[in-house]
C-alpha cells in the first residue's frame, strides 16, 4: 500500500509537467486509476465533485443524482442482503458527503426538491407494476427489489438534509408544487419493507427539523391507518410512520399534546384485538399493535403513567399462564400461528424493553412484579422453542431468534436479583448462544471493537479508527456482518435515540444482534453467578474451543473472548472479585492460550482480558505470576505471534493495576519492551512493544521517571532509523513521546542540565513526527506539542507550530483536524493575540504565492505535511478574517461533535481575549456570518426553471467550464454560513456586548466615545456601532431559523436593556434608541404570526415588554405599533383552549400565556411609576409661545398618563389572569399536606411560605414588591386591618423567610412591607377613635380601643405589635449582635464593634421608624405605658445613644430625659421590662466612647445596685423576676469588669455581698421554691466565677467581711454534699472526676 501511495503522489505532481498524462494517456491512467481504488470508489466520488466544486453540482444535481441511484439499483450491486446493505451506504455516503457539505443551504432546497421528484418518479413506476396484474410480473417483481435500495438511499438523504436544514427548511414543507409529504408519505405503502421504514424514518427528520408539524402528521397516519386497515403494506407503512414520529418529540422541546398518547393507544389496542380476525393480517397488526406501544413508551413516564396498568395487563395476557397451559399451546396450532404468536411475545418483550428504558422513574417493586410474570414464562418458553421449530419448519428460526433478542435486551436493563432464580436456564442459553451450539454458520458478535481498548486501535490496523468516511469503512471489520446495518434489521430502532455520531440508526442483521445480546447480558449476569458456576463456563469455554476447527474455531472464540471480557468488565463495575484459585486458573488458561493467537483480534482481546483479571483479582501475587509467565515467554520465544501477545500482556496488566500496583515489575517490562522495540527485522513487534511501553509509561506516573532517558533515546534513534512507510511503528513512537511528557510534566519548565536535555530531545521528537508523511502520526505530533505547551509554554515556538495547525485544518483526515483544533483551543485559552496574529502571518504570506489546484480534495491519501504548505495554501484560504474568520467556516462544514464544540470553545477564548481591543473586527465577523439570514429570507428559495445565463452557461463546452469554475471558486471557495453558525454568531454577538460593559463605560456613552474618537481615531467603542447591532439582531430574529429567532430575539433584548438610557447628544431629552423604533418593531412583529411556537413567542413577549418599559419611545403611535403585538397576544390566551389546534404540549401553551401575563405586568408596573412621578412632580405653569426655545426636546415627551391608558382597557381581563395564575402557581408549589392550613386568598403567602433555595432571587423580590404595592390600595389596606390574623400571619411567613434568604435588599423589602402592615393598621384604628364622638368619651363604658384592651398584656400568636416587634428585633440582632445577650454571651462574639454599613443604617434606621409608630397600636392600659410600649422606645433610645455622635449625646436636656426613661423603666413593677432595661444598659455601659457610657453609669449605677440588694429581701417568685435579678447581675459584673484595678475592691465589695446575700442556709434550702433555689444556684456559680477571675480583690473583701466567707463556705459545702449524694445514685464511674464546684481557700 505504502508504494502504491507513493506512485499515485509521484502521477500527482507529474500531471503538472506531462501534458500526455491527461491528452493521450488519458483512457489508461484513468482506467489503472480506477483498478487501484480497490472498492473504493465511492471515496473518488467524492474527489471528483469535490474538485469540480458546488456550483458544479448545484447546476448538475439532477444528472448527478440519476447516475448515482443508478448504481444502486443495478443488480450486480444488490446480489446478496448485505451486498445491496454495502452498496446503499456507499450511495449515501457519496450523496451526503457532497450535498451536505458543497451546497449552501439555498442549493439543498433545491436539491431535496430534486430528490421528491426522483422518488415520485420510482414509486410511480412501483404502482405501475403493483397494480399490472397481467402474467408479466418477473421483471416487474425485479424492478420492485432494486427500487427498494433506490428509495432507501434518496429517503435517506432527503432526512439528512432537511433535519440539517431545520427550519429553513420550512419552504419544502409549505410549497404546494413540491409536495414533499405526499410524495414521501405515498412510499409507507411500497410494498418493501425497507422502503417503507426509510420513508417513516424521512418522516421523523423532517417532523425533529419542523417540530409544530409533528401532531399533524401523527392525526394523519392515524386517520389513514383507520382507513386503509386492511392492506397490509398500509398497517406496516402507518404504524411505523407513527412510531418514528413519536420518538423524534424526545428531540422536539416544545412535545406534543398529551391526549395524543391516549389516541395512540387506542390503537394499537385495535390492532392487537382484530389481529386474529384476519389471517392476511394477522402479522402486520400485530407487529404494528406492538411497536406502537415500544414508541409510545418513549414519551416518558408523564404520559405513560395513565397507561401503565393496561399494558401490564396486556403483557401479561400475551404469554401461558402457566406451565400447563404452556404444553397445551405446543399440542396445537400450525406454523402460521405459531409464527404470529412468536412475532407478539416479541413484539411484548420489545414494548417492555422500551418501557424499562425510557421510565424508570415507574419501575416500583409491584411494578417490576408484574413485569416478571411475562418474562419468566418466556424464559420458560425458550426451552420448548426447539421442538416447536422440528415441528412446525426452520423458517420459524428467525421469530425465536427475534423472542430471544428482545428477552435478553430486557434482562439487561433489569437488576439481576429480580430474576436469580433463573440463573442456571438463563446461562444454558445464553453460553449456547455466543458459543454457536445449535447455530451452523460462523456468526461473529460485533462487541468486541467496544470492549477492546480505544487505544488499542493501533494494533489492528484501520479498522477502530475514527475518520470522515468511518461508516463505509466499518465494511471491512473483521467480525460477521460489520457495517451492514439497516433499519430493516429492527422495526424498533425507528423509535430509538439514534447512537452518539450516527446519522441514520443501523441495527446489524438479526443473527449478529441475538449474539451482541446474548454477550452483553452474560455479562451483566456473571457478577452475580456462583463460584462453581462461574468454574463450570470457562471449562466449557475451554473445550467449546478445544473442540471447534479451522474458521470455525476463530468464531467461537472470538464470541467466547468478548463474553469474558463482558464479564470481567461487569466484575469491575460490581466491585466483585473473580474467584478462588480454581476459577482463576481456569479463567487464566483460557486467556494466556489466546495470547499466541495467530489473530491479532484475539491477540488483542486476551491482552485485555488479562488486564481486566489483574483488576478484578487484585492481589501482587497473582498479578507477578501473570508478569513473570509473560517475561519468561518473551525472553525465549523467537516468533512474532508470542512476542506480540505477550508484550501487549504487559501493558495491560500496567493499565489495569496501575503504577503502584505493578511496581515492582516496572524494572523489568521496561528493559524487555525497550529491547523487543529494538527489533528492526519486524515492525510488527516493534509496533506492539511501543504501544505497552505507552501503556506503561501512562500508568506509572511518576514511578516512571527514571527511565525517561533511556525511553526517549530509544524513540528518538527509532524515529530516525525506522523507515516512514511503517507507520503503525511510527504512530506508537509518538505515543510514547506524548506519554513521557506528560510523565515529566510541570518539570519541563526547569533549567537544570537533565530537564534542558530532556526537553530539547521532546522538541526534536514532535519535529520529526510532524514531518511524517501519515495523518495519525502527525496528529500525535500535535497532541505532544499541546502537552509540552502546557507545561512548558515558553520553549514552544508558536510562530511555526499555529501557521502548521492552521494548514491541517483544511486536511482531509478527521483526526488531524481534530488534533489541531484541540491544540488551538488549548493555545487560544492563553495566547490568544499571538495565535491570531501567527495565524494572519500564513495568510500574508499565501498572498505572496501563486497557489495551483482548487479545492481541498478530501480523500488524497497522506499528502505530505511539507506539501499541503506548499500546494494547498487555497484549501487554508486565511483571508483578512484570519483564523477565527477559518474556523467560524469550518463550522459549516464539519459534522463531527467533538470537532465544532471545540471550535466554539477556541473562537470563545478568542472572543473573551480580544473582542473589546478588535471590536470592528469582531462585529464585522458576525455580521458576514448573520448576513446569510437575510440572503436566504430575501432570496426566492426555490426557482423553478433556470434563468437565461445559467441556460448559457450549460451550453458552454467542457475547457472553457472548468475554467470558469476555478475562477468562481477562487473568489468564492465556501458555501453560505449555514444556521448553526449564524446561531452561533448572534451568541457572539450577545457575549461581546457583556464584554463591551464589564470593560468601559465609554461604550454605552455616545459623548464620550465621540470625544474618545477624536482623541485616538484608534479607540473602537460599542456604541458607535449601534447601527449594525440593530441590523443583525433584526437579521438573526426574522430568520427562518426557531433557534436563531430565539438568538436574535436575546440579543435584540441586550440591546434594548443596555443602550435604553443612552442620550442622544445632539438632541436633548431623546435618547439614541429612539431612531431605530421601526427596526424593533419589524423585528418583533414576526414573531407573533399564527404559526410561530410558544417559546419564541414567550421570548418575544419579553422584548415587547422591555421596549415598552425602557421608555425609549417618545411617540404614542409608535408605541401602540409594539403594543397591539402584545394586545393581540392576551385576545391568544383569552380565547383559550378552543381557540386553535393544539400542537404543543401543554406546557408550551402555559408557557405562552404566562410570558403574555408576565409582560403585561412588567408594562404595567412601569405605567403605575410614570403616572405616580408624574404625580408626585408640581404641576407646571402654563407656558408662553416664547418659553419654547427653553424647552425644547420636551415637545414629543409622553403625557404622564399614556401608557396608563394603553394598559387600562385591558385591566379588567389582567387583573383577573394574573391573580388565577398566581393561585396556581402557589398550589402547584406548595406540598398538598399543607394546603388545608392556607387563607383562602393568601397568594403571596403561599409562595413566601415555601420558596425553595435554588428559587431565583428576583422571584422572592418580586412577590415582595407585589405585596407592598397591593398593601398601598386602600382596599387592602382595610382588609388587613379588619382582620389582624391575616396581618400577624403575613409577618410570622415574613419572618420565617427572613430565616432562610439572607440578602440586605430581601430585608429592606421586608421592612417596607411591615410599615404597610402598621401604617393600615394606625388608619384603621384612627378612623376607630374618630367615629367615637365626644358623648360617647365622657361615658364610663368607653370602649378601650388599641391593643392590649383593659389589660395591656399582648398575646404572641394574635398580636400584631407583639409579631412586628419579634420580626423588627430579629432585623436589629442581625446587623447589632451585641443587642442580643445570648449573642453577646456566645464565645464567637467579639467585643470589637464595627460601624455599621450604608444599607445595614438604612435597615436599622427603617425598623427603629417603625418600633417608635407601635405605641399607636396599644390601649392606654392603666394609665400607664404597656410594657412592649416601653421596652420599644428604650430600644430606640438605646439604638439612638449607640448611633449618634458625641456633640449631640452630650446636650444636657437629651440626656436626663433618656436617663430618667430608665429610671422609671427600672423601677417598674414588670420583670420583664426590667430585663430588657437591663439588658440595654448593658449595651451602654459596654460603649467604646467613655463620653457616652460615664456619665449613664455614674447616674443609673447607683440605682441598679440599690435594686438588686432589695432582692434579699423580696426573692423572685417567677422565671421573669429571676431573669430581670441575672441580668441587672451580668450588669453589676460588667461594671467591675470595665472598672480600673485600683477600684476593683470597691466594685467588688457592691457585688460580692449581694451575690451572697442570694445564698440560701440548709435549712430554708430545702423548703424553698424553685425560682429562689434557681436563684442561690446562679449567686453559688457566680462566686466561683468571679473568685479566680479577681483572686486578690476577692480576698480582700471577704477578708473585711468573716460572716460572708462563713455563708460562702456553708453554701459550697451543701453543694458539694448534694452532688456526693447524687454520684453515689448513680453507678460508679471508671475513673473519679473531680468535683465540678471546689472551695479555693487559699482565696480567703
Amino acid at each position: 500500500m505504502a508504494v502504491r501511495c507513493a506512485v499515485a503522489k509521484c502521477l500527482l505532481e507529474l500531471q503538472n509537467e506531462a501534458v500526455f498524462m491527461w491528452t493521450a494517456e488519458l483512457e489508461n491512467i484513468a482506467t489503472l486509476c480506477f483498478k487501484a481504488l480497490e472498492n473504493s470508489n465511492y471515496g473518488a466520488y467524492v474527489v471528483f465533485v469535490t474538485a469540480l466544486g458546488g456550483q458544479w453540482l448545484e447546476r448538475s444535481f439532477a444528472t448527478f443524482l440519476s447516475h448515482v441511484l443508478d448504481l444502486v439499483s443495478h443488480p450486480r450491486a444488490t446480489q446478496t442482503h448485505v451486498d445491496a446493505v454495502y452498496s446503499r451506504r456507499c450511495v449515501s455516503f457519496i450523496l451526503r458527503a457532497t450535498v451536505g457539505s458543497l451546497l449552501g443551504e439555498k442549493a439543498q432546497i433545491a436539491a431535496a426538491k430534486e430528490i421528491c421528484q426522483a422518488i415520485g418518479k420510482q414509486m410511480k413506476a412501483v404502482e405501475a407494476v403493483v397494480n399490472d396484474t397481467s402474467s408479466e410480473n418477473k421483471s416487474g417483481a425485479a424492478d420492485i427489489a432494486a427500487s427498494q435500495h433506490v428509495m432507501v438511499c434518496a429517503l435517506q438523504e432527503l432526512g439528512s438534509l432537511v433535519q440539517s436544514l431545520n427550519a429553513t427548511a420550512s419552504p419544502l414543507i409549505q410549497e404546494a408544487s413540491i409536495g414533499l409529504l405526499e410524495i414521501v408519505t405515498s412510499v409507507l405503502l411500497h410494498p418493501s419493507m425497507a422502503a417503507r421504514l426509510a420513508a417513516a424514518w424521512c418522516l421523523r427528520c423532517v417532523a425533529v427539523a419542523l417540530p409544530f408539524q409533528v401532531t399533524p402528521f401523527l392525526d394523519r397516519c392515524a386517520e389513514r391507518l383507520n382507513n386503509l386497515k386492511t392492506s397490509p403494506e398500509a398497517v406496516s407503512g402507518y404504524s411505523f410512520a407513527m412510531a418514528a414520529l413519536l420518538g423524534g418529540v424526545h428531540q422536539c422541546p416544545l412535545g406534543i399534546p398529551h391526549a395524543k398518547g391516549k389516541m395512540v393507544v387506542s390503537i394499537a389496542e385495535d390492532l392487537l384485538r382484530t389481529a386474529a380476525q384476519n389471517s392476511r393480517l394477522s402479522l402486520q397488526r400485530t407487529q404494528a399493535g406492538w411497536l406502537l406501544l415500544g414508541a409510545l413508551m418513549t414519551l416518558g413516564p408523564s404520559v405513560v403513567r395513565y397507561h401503565l396498568p393496561k399494558m401490564l395487563l396486556l403483557w401479561r395476557n400475551v404469554f401461558p399462564r402457566s406451565l400447563k397451559e404452556l404444553e397445551a399451546e405446543k399440542a396445537r396450532g400450525d406454523s402460521f400461528t405459531w409464527q404470529v404468536t412468536l412475532e407478539g411475545r416479541a413484539g411484548a418483550l420489545c414494548a417492555m424493553r422500551s418501557f424499562v428504558a425510557h421510565c424508570p422513574e415507574l419501575l416500583t417493586e409491584d411494578a417490576i412484579r408484574k413485569l416478571m410474570t411475562p418474562i419468566e414464562c418466556a424464559m420458560t418458553m425458550m426451552s420448548h422453542i426447539p421442538s416447536v421449530i422440528k415441528a412446525h419448519g426452520a423458517h420459524l428460526k428467525a421469530s425465536a431468534a427475534m423472542v430471544r433478542l428482545r428477552l435478553y435486551d430486557i434482562l439487561a436493563l433489569l437488576p439481576p436479583k429480580t430474576y436469580e432464580g433463573s440463573f442456571n436456564a438463563l446461562l444454558r442459553e445464553l453460553v449456547a448462544e455466543f458459543t454457536l451450539t445449535d447455530n451452523s454458520a460462523n456468526t461473529t458478535t460485533s462487541l468486541l471493537r467496544s470492549l477492546c481498548h480505544y487505544d488499542d486501535s493501533v494494533l489492528l490496523g484501520s479498522w477502530l479508527q475514527e475518520t470522515d468516511h468511518k461508516s463505509i469503512e466499518d465494511q471491512l471489520q473483521p467480525n460477521s456482518a460489520s457495517g451492514s446495518g439497516a433499519l430493516e434489521h429492527d422495526p424498533s430502532s425507528i423509535y430509538l435515540r439514534i447512537p452518539a455520531g450516527e446519522a441514520v440508526p443501523g441495527p446489524l442483521p438479526l443473527g449478529v444482534s441475538v449474539i451482541d445480546a446474548s454477550v452483553a447480558l452474560f455479562g451483566v449476569v456473571f457478577p452475580h453467578v456462583s463460584y462453581k458456576h462461574r468454574l463450570q463456563m470457562l471449562d466449557h469455554f475451554a473445550e467449546c474451543v478445544k473442540q471447534a476447527k479451522g474458521v470455525r474455531q476463530q468464531a467461537v472464540q472470538l464470541n467466547i473472548f468478548t463474553a469474558v471480557l463482558s464479564a470481567l468488565k461487569g466484575l469491575a463495575e460490581n466491585k466483585s472479585t473473580l474467584g478462588p484459585e480454581e476459577v482463576r486458573k481456569s479463567a487464566l488458561t483460557l486467556v494466556m492460550g489466546a495470547l499466541d493467537n495467530p489473530n491479532p483480534i484475539l491477540r488483542c482481546a486476551a491482552g485485555e482480558a488479562l488486564g481486566r483479571m489483574a483488576q478484578v483479582v487484585g492481589e501482587a501475587s497473582f498479578i507477578a505470576r501473570m508478569a513473570q509467565y509473560s517475561f519468561d515467554k518473551l525472553k525465549s520465544a523467537r516468533d512474532v505471534v508470542s512476542r506480540t501477545g505477550h508484550s501487549l500482556a504487559l501493558g495491560c496488566l500496567h493499565r489495569y493495576v496501575g503504577g503502584i500496583g505493578s511496581g515492582q515489575h516496572l524494572k523489568t517490562s521496561v528493559s524487555i519492551l525497550l529491547a523487543l522495540a529494538q527489533d528492526g527485522t519486524s515492525p510488527e513487534v516493534q509496533t506492539w512493544s511501543l504501544h505497552s511501553l505507552a501503556l506503561i509509561v501512562d500508568s506509572s506516573g511518576p514511578m516512571y521517571r527514571g527511565y525517561v532517558e533511556p525511553t526517549l533515546s530509544l524513540v528518538l534513534t527509532l524515529l530516525l532509523t525506522v523507515p516512514p512507510s511503517h507507520t503503525e511503528v511510527h504512530q506508537c513512537l509518538g505515543r510514547c513521546l506524548g506519554a513521557i511528557i506528560t510523565t515529566v510534566g510541570p518539570e519541563l519548565q526547569g533549567n537544570a542540565a537533565t530537564i534542558s536535555t530532556i526537553r530539547s530531545s521532546c522538541l526534536v521528537g514532535c519535529a520529526i513526527t510532524q514531518d511524517h508523511s501519515d495523518s495519525l502520526v502527525q496528529a500525535a505530533a500535535i497532541s505532544c506539542l499541546q502537552q509540552l505547551h502546557m507545561f512548558a509554554p515558553r520553549h514552544v515556538n508558536l510562530s511555526s507550530l499555529v501557521p502548521s495547525l492552521c494548514v491541517h485544518l483544511c486536511s482531509s483526515h478527521l483526526l488531524l483536524r481534530r488534533a489541531a483544533v484541540a491544540c488551538l483551543r488549548q493555545l487560544a485559552q492563553r495566547e490568544a493575540a499571538e495565535v491570531c496574529e501567527y495565524a494572519m502571518s500564513l495568510a500574508k504570506n499565501a498572498g505572496d504565492k501563486e497557489s495551483g489546484g482548487a479545492n481541498v480534495s478530501p480523500f488524497l491519501p497522506g499528502v505530505s505535511h511539507r506539501g499541503d504548505i506548499h500546494c494547498r495554501h487555497q484549501g487554508v484560504n486565511i483571508t483578512d478574517t484570519g483564523l477565527e474568520g477559518l474556523l467560524f467556516g469550518m463550522l459549516d462544514r464539519e459534522t463531527d461533535r467533538k470537532l465544532c464544540s471545540d471550535i466554539h470553545d477556541t473562537l470563545g477564548h478568542m472572543l473573551s481575549s480580544l473582542a473589546v481591543e478588535k471590536l470592528s473586527h469582531w462585529l464585522m465577523l458576525c455580521k458576514d456570518v448573520l448576513a446569510a439570514s437575510s440572503d436566504m429570507s430575501t432570496a426566492t428559495l426555490l426557482s423553478s426553471g433556470k434563468d437565461e445565463e445559467s441556460e448559457k452557461k450549460d451550453e458552454m463546452d467542457d475547457d472553457t467550464m472548468f475554467t470558469t469554475l476555478g475562477e468562481e471558486d477562487k473568489s468564492k471557495p465556501f458555501v453560505a454560513p449555514r444556521w448553526a453558525t449564524r446561531v452561533f454568531a448572534a451568541d457572539c454577538l450577545c457575549r461581546i456586548i457583556n464584554l463591551c460593559e464589564n470593560s468601559d463605560q465609554a461604550h454605552f456613552d455616545l459623548a464620550m466615545a465621540r470625544s474618545a474618537k477624536l482623541r485616538n481615531p484608534k479607540n473602537d467603542l460599542l456604541v458607535l456601532h449601534l447601527s449594525d447591532l440593530i441590523r443583525m439582531a433584526f437579521m438573526a430574529a426574522t430568520d427562518h431559523s426557531n433557534q436563531l429567532r430565539m438568538a436574535g430575539l436575546q440579543a435584540l433584548e441586550d440591546i434594548i436593556k443596555k443602550f435604553a438610557s443612552v442620550p442622544e447628544p445632539e438632541f436633548p431629552g431623546h435618547v439614541i434608541l429612539e431612531q431605530y423604533q421601526a427596526n424593533v418593531g419589524a423585528a418583533l412583529r414576526p414573531a407573533f404570526s399564527q404559526d410561530t411556537p410558544s417559546d419564541i413567542i414567550a421570548k418575544a413577549c419579553q422584548v415587547c415588554s422591555t421596549w415598552i418599559g425602557s421608555g425609549v419611545v417618545s411617540d404614542l403611535n409608535d408605541l401602540r405599533r409594539v403594543h397591539n403585538l402584545l394586545v393581540s397576544s392576551l385576545d391568544k390566551v383569552q380565547a383559550g383552549k378552543g381557540s386553535s389546534s393544539q400542537l404543543y404540549r401543554e406546557s408550551a401553551t402555559t408557557m405562552e400565556k404566562l410570558a403574555v401575563l408576565k409582560a403585561w405586568a412588567e408594562v404595567y408596573v412601569v405605567a403605575m411609576n410614570i403616572k405616580k412621578e408624574a404625580e408626585s412632580k408640581p404641576k407646571r405653569a402654563m407656558r408662553t409661545p416664547d418659553d419654547d426655545d427653553d424647552d425644547y426636546g420636551t415637545i414629543d415627551e409622553l403625557p404622564p398618563d399614556s401608557l396608563i391608558t394603553l394598559v387600562q382597557p385591558e385591566l379588567p381581563t389582567l387583573s383577573r389572569l394574573w391573580l388565577a395564575a398566581l393561585k396556581d402557581y402557589a398550589l402547584l408549589t406548595l406540598p398538598a399536606e399543607f394546603s388545608s392550613q392556607l387563607p383562602p386568598d393568601g397568594v403571596s403567602i403561599q409562595f413566601l411560605c415555601s420558596p425553595r433555595p435554588e428559587e431565583p432571587i428576583e422571584h422572592v423580590t418580586a412577590c415582595l414588591q407585589a405585596l407592598h404595592t397591593l398593601l398601598g390600595s386602600p382596599y387592602a389596606r382595610i382588609h388587613i386591618a379588619e382582620d389582624q390574623l391575616i396581618g400577624v400571619e403575613l409577618l410570622s411567613v415574613l419572618h420565617r423567610l427572613l430565616l432562610t434568604w439572607n440578602p440586605p435588599s430581601i430585608q429592606l423589602l421586608v421592612t417596607g412591607v411591615v410599615q404597610q402592615i402598621v401604617g393600615a393598621a394606625q388608619d384603621h384604628l384612627q378612623e376607630k377613635r374618630n367615629t367615637i364622638n365626644e358623648e360617647d368619651m365622657e361615658k364610663e363604658s368607653c370602649p378601650t380601643l388599641g391593643e392590649g384592651g383593659d389589660s395591656g398584656g399582648l398575646i404572641p400568636g394574635k398580636s400584631l405589635v407583639f409579631s412586628t416587634m419579634e420580626l423588627l428585633m430579629f432585623i436589629l440582632v442581625r446587623h447589632m449582635p451585641h443587642l442580643s445577650t445570648k449573642m453577646s454571651d456566645s464565645p464567637s462574639h467579639g467585643t470589637t464593634k464595627t460601624r455599621l454599613s450604608e444599607e445595614s443604617a438604612r435597615l436599622v434606621a427603617a425598623t427603629v421608624a417603625i418600633l417608635s409608630d407601635l405605641p399607636s397600636l396599644c390601649s392606654p392600659a392603666d394609665d400607664s405605658m404597656p410594657a412592649p410600649d416601653e421596652v420599644s422606645t428604650l430600644t430606640a433610645i438605646a439604638l439612638f445613644l449607640w448611633s449618634a455622635s458625641s456633640e449631640i449625646i452630650g446636650v444636657q436636656s437629651l440626656q436626663n430625659g433618656c436617663m430618667n426613661r430608665f429610671k422609671s423603666a427600672l423601677n417598674s413593677c414588670d420583670p420583664w421590662v426590667q430585663a430588657k432595661c437591663y439588658q440595654l444598659l448593658l449595651s451602654v455601659f459596654q460603649h467604646a466612647n467613655r463620653a457616652l457610657s460615664t456619665p449613664y453609669i455614674h447616674s443609673l449605677a447607683p440605682l441598679v445596685v440599690e435594686k438588686l440588694k432589695a432582692v434579699e429581701r423580696n426573692r423572685p417568685a417567677s422565671s421573669t423576676e429571676l431573669l430581670a435579678v441575672q441580668e441587672g447581675i451580668k450588669v453589676l459584673e460588667t461594671l467591675v469588669a470595665l472598672g480600673e484595678d485600683q477600684n476593683r475592691v470597691q466594685l467588688l465589695a457592691l457585688l460580692v455581698p449581694t451575690l451572697i446575700s442570694y445564698l440560701l442556709d440548709e435549712n430554708s434550702f430545702a423548703s424553698a421554691s424553685s425560682v429562689s433555689k434557681d436563684l442561690h444556684e446562679f449567686a453559688l456559680q457566680n462566686l466561683m466565677h468571679i473568685g479566680p477571675l479577681y483572686p486578690h480583690a476577692f480576698k480582700t473583701v471577704m477578708g473585711a467581711a468573716p460572716e460572708l466567707k462563713v455563708r460562702l463556705e456553708t453554701a459550697v459545702r451543701a453543694s458539694q454534699a448534694s452532688q456526693a449524694k447524687a454520684a453515689a445514685r448513680q453507678p460508679a464511674p471508671a475513673t473519679h472526676s473531680a468535683p465540678t464546684i471546689k472551695l479555693k481557700t487559699s482565696f480567703f
